[in-house]
């Protein structure tokens, strides 16, 4: 089957490189020539495990290949996927769809015979009956369908997910859309993974609904920490002891320092502005976000009691500014919230990150960059893990406290225990919810 995939951002990029590798015939479509130029010498313009060996792999093959052509992209093709962004909408949390209407108006004028068109954003609900309006106005001779296909995508763990999915939700209006999709997913039919078929709507608002869900753990564990940091608790015990429940389960239950990301923030802002505007608030979810942009504040103040109840003049070193490890995504990371409080209280600041470097930079000014935590704690007076990066795991606490001039740990993962920060040398120790 030839498939068109429009945009190569992280979700189009990762979705067309799978498809490829399921036999159909993918042409990824972006407007960004140099990006088209990076990717047809086989560069990866994200950092996503396996991503590159898998992309080249069917690149070799002929099934994959890059295009700024629209029109050459889309001519012939049984299905036209639609992966461009829907950032926050400045001001009012919405859903930004200019991107995906324009394209829906793209592929309208360049369509020369039936396909599926697929949203594979993440869209408000309705979305895809707008985009169906779109390209009928566009082209009215157009003989097309609409359908949803909202990703659930880990990022670090893309390829698996897509490969191995939880589910895949599918949202059509005729059978003719359903058996297109379901020629497009067969290989996963034929492995017994779940593919749920069902309307338009219900596809858009399940995707709002999982995220929400998700985030809704997160700062739920992260609001059960604080109580325990007051009561005595340990907040792992107490995240292991309610995880064991099979209706609760352990995922997303591991306090820290409040969600990121491209998909949470964005997520639940726009949840909360559908509620508001069917008159159906959605009470739990804006608590969420305000929970989480509590959360942030909440450890900038455990950093400050370290530092004295001042970041002036301390030499602070932070490991890990992307959102989650094994991604360089920065988006709505907690660092973008609590690195600049430092830097703006007359902190120096030392990042370690695999691969926030590329971002960071121009995100994070003022902070120096290096490749070592050893070299970063060199005469610090505070060490930050704000990441879980595997290399963060197995440090040599008591190398790290001999280089300090002041070993002070705050733990923001929960990594390492309080024991074995005092045994390793360190003066002071702070974790989440311990």
């Amino acid at each position: 089957m030839k498939i068109a995939m429009i945009g190569t951002g992280y979700v189009g990029l990762v979705s067309g490189v799978c498809l490829s590798d399921f036999g159909h015939d993918v042409i990824c479509v972006d407007k960004n020539p140099d990006k088209i130029a990076r990717l047809e010498r086989g560069e990866v313009p994200i950092y996503e495990p396996g991503l590159e060996a898998l992309m080249a792999k069917n690149v070799e093959a002929g099934r994959l290949t890059f295009t700024t052509d629209l029109a050459r992209a889309v001519d012939g093709a049984e299905a036209v996927f639609i992966a461009v962004g829907t950032p926050t909408r400045r001001g009012d949390g919405h859903a930004d769809l200019t991107y995906v209407m324009a394209a829906a108006e793209d592929v309208a004028r360049a369509l020369t015979g039936y396909a599926v068109i697929v949203t594979k954003s993440t869209v408000p609900v309705g979305t895809n009956r707008r985009v169906k309006q779109a390209v009928a106005k566009a082209n009215p001779a157009a003989e097309f369908d609409v359908a949803s296909n909202p990703e659930f995508l880990r990022e670090g763990a893309a390829i698996e997910d897509f490969m191995k999915p939880d589910r895949v939700v599918v949202g059509v209006q005729s059978e003719r859309a359903a058996e297109v999709m379901a020629d497009i997913y067969r290989p996963l039919y034929l492995r017994d993974f779940p593919i749920l078929t069902t309307d338009l709507e219900s596809a858009e608002m399940i995707k709002y609904a999982a995220n929400a869900f998700l985030a809704t753990k997160i700062s739920f564990i992260n609001e059960i920490a604080a109580l325990c940091e007051r009561v005595g608790a340990d907040v792992k015990e107490v995240a292991r002891g309610i995880g064991l429940d099979g209706r609760i389960g352990n995922k997303f239950l591991h306090a820290g320092p409040g969600y990121g990301g491209s998909c949470f923030p964005k997520d639940t802002s726009a949840l909360a502005r559908i509620g508001q505007e069917h008159a159906v608030p959605q009470t739990i979810v804006e608590t969420v976000i305000r929970v989480n942009e509590g959360v942030k504040k909440r450890m900038i103040e455990k950093l400050r009691d370290l530092c004295d109840d001042s970041f002036n003049g301390k030499v602070i070193a932070v490991l890990g500014v992307t959102f989650k490890p094994n991604t360089d995504d920065m988006r709505d990371a907690p660092s973008l919230t609590i690195i600049p409080a430092l830097v703006g209280g007359g902190a120096r600041v030392r990042v370690v990150d695999p691969q926030g470097r590329r971002e960071g930079e121009a995100l994070l000014p003022g902070v120096h960059w290096s490749d070592d935590p050893y070299k970063a704690a060199q005469n610090a007076d505070l060490l930050v893990i704000l990441t879980e990066w595997n290399e963060f795991r197995a440090l040599d606490l008591g190398k790290l406290a001999k280089k300090m001039a002041h070993p002070r740990l705050a733990d923001l993962r929960n990594i390492y225990s309080a024991k074995d920060a005092r045994r390793a040398g360190f003066d002071a120790y702070v974790g989440v919810g311990r």
